[in-house]
């Protein structure tokens, strides 16, 4: 059965691990001792349960060409002899994220990858992850969260992603922390500062313009921009990661790194090796078309209540706003929903139960919900669980918080739930990159028209394109648009 992403790794602010929240300077530690037995083995015990949580390895000539730049650029950090010594990973994820863990595994999604503009702005990408194993960063997290018994601390910045508070989010979240979680905590600011700068070096080393470092965290804070302007948010970082600076504040900092130097940046053999690349959401996981998500192979939608964005993963969908969050997901059932919403809500946080529990039908479908009033730091606040049986084997649920009293905000979203028919799914076609050169008549208004949406198409061409407000195309030139893949 295709799965859904936890809720506490689903949210763009929360899978942005490495490249919006990271470096600020100071000195670097030594980065030049190789990779131990034990690295290697903690590596490796974590990876499977990484890629499961990140929608598996993306595979495919795309996926090959992403690990020969990862290892060849790895190389030039001397933690290992050989490109062997390293394990590069193209996530099948639709956020823009990328990250590493000891041992020498290294992971960028295929989503950030089309946000790239040339072989270096890659090696950069994954010469900054390479940084942080090279530095031990995730070590360093490690033991400080161990020290300083940051387990359920660290529960409480995930929940804050749906909860906005460290109160009662800290209470349910604890449980959705795992190991592998806790090697892919938010790096301080001087750790993201440092990767930044060791990227540079391999960069440097291996030939490519270390410019790229700095570029290509301009384009993903555009992107970062742009997302929040189309989902109706504020783009600045939510509070719990103030102490990270993001792209926009990077860019400054990587560029007078790299100083005056130049290199190869590979420009369109990158563009030649990614085209093609799926692009946005995978229909084996769903996908959100505006305010609907939909998914194919479950049969099933729902549209988000007026105001508020969606943010899809492997294992849940994550639904925002000013007035709540919630998530859907689903969970074992065995034909009662009643106990399946029961157990949600224990699963959320031990001992916590429905005040009641009311049946109902929602679009034929048999349904059932349940609301809880718990008391937070900030306040109260509502929980509700509200869960659909599509089959006698199968249930699926959203779990609900906002302020007290103001639950009634979802009704429109619980009454949405759906059943969708066959040609319904039939009709959910990815989007991919296609990689087109620029004719003598071409300008950047239409070859945005050729892009794959029906809003902002100028502002997602110029950031997947890397172009200014006002810079244009040339004739020759090679560019991307997002193309519907039939």
């Amino acid at each position: 059965m295709p799965r859904f992403k936890s809720l506490t790794l689903a949210s763009t602010a929360a899978l942005s691990l490495a490249l919006t929240g990271c470096m600020g300077g100071g000195n670097i530690p030594d980065a030049s001792a190789p990779i131990t037995q034990s690295e290697a083995s903690q590596g490796a015990e974590y990876h499977p349960q990484l890629l499961a949580e990140f929608g598996g390895a993306y595979s495919g000539p795309e996926a090959a060409y992403i690990e020969s730049v990862g290892k060849n650029i790895a190389v030039h950090s001397g933690l290992g002899n050989a490109r062997s010594d390293f394990t590069v990973s193209t996530l099948n994820s639709s956020v823009n994220n990328a990250f590493a863990i000891p041992g020498g595994y290294i992971y960028t999604t295929r989503q950030l990858v089309t946000l790239m503009n040339n072989e270096a702005e890659l090696a950069a990408v994954l010469g900054h992850e390479v940084g942080h194993v090279a530095a031990r960063h995730s070590q360093r997290r490690q033991a400080r969260a161990q020290q300083n018994n940051l387990l359920g601390a660290a529960g409480a910045i995930l929940s804050g992603i749906l909860l906005g508070d460290s109160g009662i989010g800290q209470q349910i979240s604890q449980g959705f922390l795992q190991g592998s979680q806790l090697l892919t905590l938010k790096f301080s600011r001087s750790q993201e500062l440092q990767a930044d700068e060791l990227g540079i070096q391999y960069l440097n080393r291996a030939g490519y313009d270390p410019r790229a470092m700095g570029t290509v965290l301009a384009s993903l804070a555009a992107q970062n921009s742009l997302d929040a302007q189309i989902q109706g948010r504020d783009a600045k970082m939510p509070e719990w990661a103030s102490t990270h600076p993001d792209p926009a504040s990077r860019v400054q900092t990587a560029l007078s790194k790299a100083g005056g130097a130049t290199g190869m940046t590979n420009r369109d053999t990158f563009l030649t090796r990614i085209d093609g690349l799926l692009y946005g959401d995978d229909p084996a996981q769903g996908v959100i078309e505006g305010s609907t998500f939909i998914h194919p192979d479950l049969r099933l939608a729902f549209s988000a209540p007026q105001g508020f964005y969606m943010v899809n993963g492997t294992r849940a969908v994550s639904i925002n706003g000013q007035s709540g969050q919630a998530q859907m997901s689903f969970a074992p059932y065995n034909g009662n929903l009643e106990n399946y919403i029961r157990s949600a809500f224990n699963g959320l946080q031990q001992g916590l139960a429905p005040s009641n529990i009311e049946r109902t039908t929602v679009n034929g479908l048999p349904a059932a919900f349940g609301q809880a009033r718990v008391n937070s730091s900030s306040g109260q606040v509502d929980v509700v669980v509200f869960a659909y049986e599509f089959a006698n084997d199968r249930a699926y649920h959203f779990v609900t918080i906002s302020q007290a009293g103001r639950a009634g905000t979802f009704t429109p979203m619980f009454n949405s739930m759906r059943r969708i028919s066959a040609s319904e799914a039939a009709n959910v076609v990815p989007r991919r990159i296609d990689v087109v050169t620029v004719g003598s008549r071409d300008t950047v208004a239409s070859l945005a028209q050729r892009m794959a949406y029906s809003n902002a198409q100028e502002a997602r061409f110029r950031v997947l394109n890397g172009l200014s407000s006002n810079e244009g195309v040339s004739a020759g030139q090679k560019v991307k648009i997002v193309v519907r893949a039939r």
